[in-house]
This record gives C-alpha cells, structure tokens and sequence, in this order.
C-alpha cells in the first residue's frame, strides 16, 4: 500500500491549508527557559564540521544552516516548516489572495507529486488537471529524485511561460501530457448568487484579508431591493482554510454578539486565547466593521454549512462554531481535521519559521485535530454514494498531532442521506460520471447543494406550519 507525504502549499503559495496566526510573538522573552543541551550541540558541531571538510563537493555554511533549520521543523508535525526568502514572500503575498503559479495543491507519492485538488478558475483547473493525478514529468524533468519544493519551484514561473505536465491518471492507459501556461492567480474569496427566489448561497473558497468584507458585501447583495432570505446555504466545501481573523469574522456575521467561536491552546500563555464574535477579536487594525452593513435578517436566517473533506483549518472553526451555537445545520461529509494553530515568526534575512504553537477547540471544547468536523446530516458527493478520488485528511499525514481530547469530541451517529456506497461483491469501478472532479457549485449537477436546498425548503414548511 503506497503512503502519501502531503504538504500543505499551493504552487506558489504556501497559504493553502495553514491556519495562519500573524502575532509574531517573540520567542526570546519568554519566562520559560532551559539549559541548552551541550552533548547534543556538540554533536551537532562535529558534523557540521565534518561536512565543511570532508564532503565530496564544497556545501556554503548558509546552505547547510538552512537545511538544519528545515530539518528540525519538519519532523515537528506536517505544518512546522522553514520558510526562505521566497517562501515567506508567498505567504505573505498568498493571504491577500494573489501568487504566481499553476494553482494545484499537492503533496508526495511514492517520489511523484500527487494533485490533492486544483483551485477554481486557474489555469490547471481549466486544463482539467484532476485530483488524484500523478506528475511524474515536468517539462523532461523527471519528478523522481526531486524533493516536493524542488517540484513546486520548477512549476512556478513567469506568467505567460509554458509548462508540460506529464500525468498518470487512474483508468487512463496512457500518460496523459497537458501544457499550462503560468498566470498570476487572484483568488476570489466570496462568491455568491440567489439561486432562486427566496434562497442564496454564498461560497468561501479561502480564508483572506479581505474576507469578512467580501462576505457582508455579498449576503447584503442577496437582501437587495427588499428581497428576502428563507433560506441560505454556506458553502465551505474544499475551502484549505486561511486566516484566523477571518475564520472569526465570518462565524460572527451570523452568530449573536461576543458569543464564543474558538479557544486556543498551547504551553505559553499567549497561546491561551478566547475569541468571540466581536469586532476587537476579528478586526485587523482600526479598520471599520464591515459586518455593520449586514441585514440584521442574516442573523436569524435558516442555514445549511456545506463541507467535505477538503474543508479545513478556518472553515472547520466556522462550522463548529454554528455547530456547536445550533445555528445551522452542518451537511456533507467528515472535514480534514487540521485542527492546530501556527505562528509565524520572521528571522533575519527576509525568512521566517511556520510553527505549530497550539490547537484550537470549538465553543463547547471540541478539539478538531485529526478527527475534523461530523456533518449533521451526512450527504456524499454524489447520488450513489462516492466521492471524487481519494481524500487525504490531517490523519493520515505523518507525525500530525493527536487529538487531545477525542472521548470530548465524539459526537453520535450522524443521519446519512443518499444512496449507501457499493461494497463487497457489488461494488463497481466507479466511472467518470459517479466521480465528478470539476464540479459547477450551487447547479442542478451539484448534488450536495441540492440537498441542502431541500433541507432549507423543508425547514421553511415546518416553520410555515408551526406559525
């Protein structure tokens, strides 16, 4: 059975994923510290030293103190990790919603790189690049031997440059080749439409600056001309999370003031934190509220959460916030689980280090990591019960974290909705039609959001009958 390495980035960006804290605290005035452990430091110098003078080839000491630094943080937990010059620029770039690059997340397999999913509207989401697929060429580089960051940095490029894709796709018998061509990619945060009257969705696709007001600008778009809302469906389905402050703005647009929506822990005190549905909590600076514009409507309208397992991070804490709150009814199937907080924390030279420092939990004190959200009404992806290719959740990620508080965290049986998948003797080789991977959200082909518009429509008649 192959094992899958999976990094959380987005070529040319390492925003997908991370749950992003931007408080930099300083490391160096904490109350805590220990002695430096001279054995193992010592250690340490013998093997630099005997790389500076005795490897094969020269190896400059900036190279080999990078390498050092990487290798402590990676074996930390999936999400720790040493971020160059470059790295750090797209993170910082990323989380504004704009990077160079093909627009695929990806992760490691079996020496190839595996497509966890490509962003919408990108050029490899166009070129029909599909989940699951396997690179194992770039342009005539062959992928084996390449570590993940080597691969990412030869699929980033100039915009308007060419690159060839070579891919082994499941029921493919030939490697399929496709030619992409780089772009800037803007990611927009918030989409949304009334789908019909009385009934709106909106989408988050990635958790950025400019979200909390995407979103109010977008739900205020649906009460427009005196419309009015009877139900409203909150799609976060393979949303990879983004920033903290966001994740709380958007759970406060629908929630009552200053209650709970997340709670932070770790070993030092500033990774104790609460964070309620209130402006000093998701405001960066002293930007005006824009949730102040909202309808007070919002607030009360009957909602479905749409999620899946491509829902991470901040989306997680937005549907266990409304979970837990009872404001919405959360459908769809079992979140990744990345339920951990990193801090980045800037070094000299333009670099920085993504560092785990706690794990987040939900109002009532669920910890997510490894488990992930359990829908209230579980609906698979399509009619017959299967999903579009394999899911790779924070468990099955090397050296995650555990989840600290699992027994807290069980939740009973969920109803199932839609048809059982097929087992055993009658399961068939699912085709290309049962396992949709560009899907058009919120359509008649879409078959989560039609059942959340059902459940929104059958809310609306048991309230009918009730008043």
């Amino acid at each position: 059975m192959s094992k899958t390495k999976t990094i959380s980035l987005t070529v040319g960006a390492f925003v997908a994923g991370a749950l992003i804290s931007l408080n930099f605290p300083a490391m160096a005035d904490k109350d805590v510290k220990q002695g430096l452990p001279i054995d193992e430091l010592r250690t340490f110098a013998e093997v630099y030293s005997a790389i500076k003078q005795g490897y094969v080839e020269p190896v400059e000491d900036k190279k080999m103190i990078s390498n050092a630094i990487s290798g402590m943080l990676s074996n930390l937990d999936p999400h720790s990790t040493y971020l160059d010059t470059d790295a750090f620029k797209d993170l910082q770039v990323g989380t504004q919603g704009e990077f160079g690059g093909l627009g695929i997340e990806v992760g490691m397999e079996d020496g190839l790189v595996k497509v966890i999913s490509p962003i919408e509207d990108t050029p490899a989401y166009r070129a029909g690049v599909k989940a699951g697929d396997l690179i194992f060429k770039l342009d005539e580089t062959p992928v084996k031997g390449l570590t993940l960051s080597d691969a990412v940095k030869k699929m980033r490029g100039k915009p308007k440059t060419p690159i060839k894709l070579s891919i082994i796709r499941k029921g493919e018998t030939k490697p399929i080749e496709l030619t992409l061509i780089r772009e800037v990619i803007k990611v927009q945060s918030v989409k949304s439409k009334l789908v019909e009257p009385g009934y709106g969705w909106v989408r988050v696709t990635q958790f950025q600056e400019n979200t909390i007001a995407e979103v109010a600008k977008h739900v205020s778009a649906l009460y427009k001309d005196g419309n009015k809302l009877n139900g409203l469906v909150l799609d976060l389905r393979n949303d990879p999370g983004g920033l903290l402050n966001g994740a709380i703005g958007v759970s406060a647009a629908f929630l009552p003031p200053d209650v709970k929506v997340v709670s932070t822990d770790g070993r030092t005190e500033d990774a104790k934190q609460e964070f309620r549905a209130r402006p000093q909590d998701y405001l960066r600076g002293n930007k005006e509220d824009p949730l102040k514009t909202m309808p007070i409507e919002a607030k009360k309208v009957p909602m479905v959460v749409l999620v899946n397992g491509g829902s991470a991070s901040a989306s997680e804490i937005v549907a266990g916030a409304l979970q837990d709150h009872k404001r919405a009814i959360i459908v769809g199937t079992q979140t990744f689980g990345k339920g951990s907080v990193q801090s980045v924390l800037p070094l000299p030279g333009n670099t920085a280090i993504k560092l785990t420092t706690a794990r987040y939990y939900t109002p009532e004190g669920r910890s997510i990591q490894a488990k992930g959200i359990t829908p209230d009404i579980v609906v698979e992806e399509s009619a017959n019960g299967t999903s579009p290719g394999m899911r790779v959740r924070e468990a099955d990620l090397d050296r995650h974290l555990s989840n600290d508080r699992e027994k807290e965290a069980a939740k009973p049986e969920p109803k199932v909705q839609g048809k059982p998948a097929k087992s055993g003797k009658d399961k068939k080789e699912d085709t290309e039609e049962d396992l949709p991977q560009r899907l058009e959200y919120a359509t008649k082909g879409d078959y989560q959001f039609q059942q959340a518009l059902n459940l929104l429509k059958g809310l609306q008649i048991m309230q009918n009958k009730a008043q």
